[in-house]
């Protein structure tokens, strides 16, 4: 069955949209909104989309303060229910770009700093040479708190907050506060989490809602998915690492394999660091589809996200810090928050991710489309979200099926591509 397509107006009536197969049920086919102008963004997502097969996709693109594409398409499930408007997916490291921006928030009303000691909010933290380790240290990756592997005695711990929080603050810096930095991929959340509920006294799904959500009036950030919602949830089509046991085993493997060929041909890479961030014990025996997982908080991982919702955050950063009327920081803070902090080797992965203040740099292909002054997250299974502040443009995709690195894959790395040339030739 094929698509068809039909001039429109979008429904708040700011742009002359195409929608794409309206009323076709076929899962394999996109639906939604698309500026005439970002066409060939349309042709590639619906590349995306499996065909045969389970998995689906929805993609939000915000030019100029103006919502230019809102897609979706494939299916949530293996018994093929269709992706709708409003369905979330997991969006693993996507979600440190959320819980970075929630604390540049707090930073700029006023109520903490990024040259203060994490300690001056949370106490606890200053133990085991953690004393000066400041905000900016743990949001450039640069505290030595990455280490998750030698923190805790299994995977399933991280459901636990309180947990993760006492461990943290047991824990000794694996370098010196400020002289290296290793992505720090699954203890990022509960740092930043902590701080931002040390400043408010408010849990950190609470303050998500009360900063961001709200304001930009915004259905579907979720830090902790509530019941009510649960229905709207894609499922994972999990492999390798996460999901499928051995996959843990076979990864560590390869590690140390590459590790060891890279050092015998003079390059000092230790693989295995990523295996000390990203793989604590029992980590394929975590359930990433369970409804344990989704109503836990863990802000480096778990965030249930909307493209649409992560895409109307982007773009109200990507705007100078406000949309619509709505100002979620001062541009001296996003000036502040989009600084490169480092832009050497990172000791976990093993190439220069110039590191802001909990973003980093947006990949593309290309130099033509080099994201120069931007800032966002991928993540682990292709999702993705960023915003560029040059071209006042921000990108979100979410996904349920693939694998990838840590940093998403070619996907989001298409898509991203060909929104920056889109909005060029505009």
């Amino acid at each position: 069955m094929a698509s068809f397509f039909s001039s429109e107006k979008t429904m708040t009536g700011l742009a002359p949209v195409l929608r794409l197969a309206s009323g076709v049920k076929h899962p394999s086919l996109a639906e939604g909104y698309i500026h005439p102008d970002f066409w060939s963004v349309a042709r590639l997502f619906k590349s995306l989309i499996p065909s045969p097969g389970p998995g689906g996709a929805a993609l939000c693109i915000y030019h100029r303060g103006k919502k230019v594409v809102d897609l979706w398409g494939g299916t949530i499930d293996a018994a093929g229910t269709p992706w709708s408007s409003d369905t979330a997916s997991v969006s693993y490291s996507t979600t440190k770009g959320v819980a970075s921006t929630l604390l540049h928030i707090l930073v700029d009303k006023g109520l903490a700093d990024y040259d203060e000691p994490v300690s001056k909010h949370w106490p606890e933290f200053a133990h085991s040479g953690k004393e000066n380790i400041t905000i900016r240290q743990i949001m450039s990756h640069e505290a030595g708190l990455y280490d998750i592997r030698g923190m805790i005695d299994h995977a399933r711990r991280m459901l636990d907050w309180e947990y993760m929080i006492r461990a943290l603050e047991a824990a000794h810096p694996i370098h010196e506060p400020g002289k290296a930095h290793g992505y720090h991929g699954l203890t990022y959340g509960y740092l930043v989490g902590e701080i931002i509920q040390r400043i408010t006294g408010k849990p950190f799904c609470q303050v998500l809602d009360e900063e961001i959500s709200q304001p930009l009036q915004l259905d579907g950030l979720f830090v902790g998915l509530p019941d009510s919602h649960s229905g709207r949830k894609a499922t994972l089509g999990l492999a390798g690492l996460h999901g499928q046991r051995g996959g843990a085993d076979r990864t560590r493997s390869y590690l140390a394999a590459a590790s060891r060929w890279l050092q015998m041909i003079g390059i000092p890479v230790d693989l295995r660091e990523a295996e000390r961030a990203l793989m604590p014990h029992g980590i394929d025996e975590l359930d990433f589809n369970s409804a344990e997982f989704a109503a836990a908080c863990i802000p480096s991982a778990n965030g249930i996200f909307t493209a649409r919702a992560l895409a109307g955050m982007y773009a109200a950063l990507a705007g100078g810090g406000a949309l619509d009327g709505v100002r979620l920081m001062s541009e001296k803070t996003l000036h502040r928050a989009s600084t490169v902090q480092n832009r050497t080797l990172d000791r976990v992965i093993p190439f220069p991710m110039h590191w802001r203040l909990g973003y980093h740099r947006p990949f593309t292909l290309g130099m033509g489309t080099t994201v120069r002054h931007g800032i966002g997250h991928f993540g682990f299974g292709g999702s993705g979200a960023w915003a560029d502040l040059d071209r006042n443009l921000s990108v979100a995709l979410t996904l349920n099926s693939g694998v990838g690195t840590p940093f998403g894959d070619l996907r989001i790395v298409r898509i991203s591509t060909a929104a920056a040339r889109c909005a060029d030739r505009r």
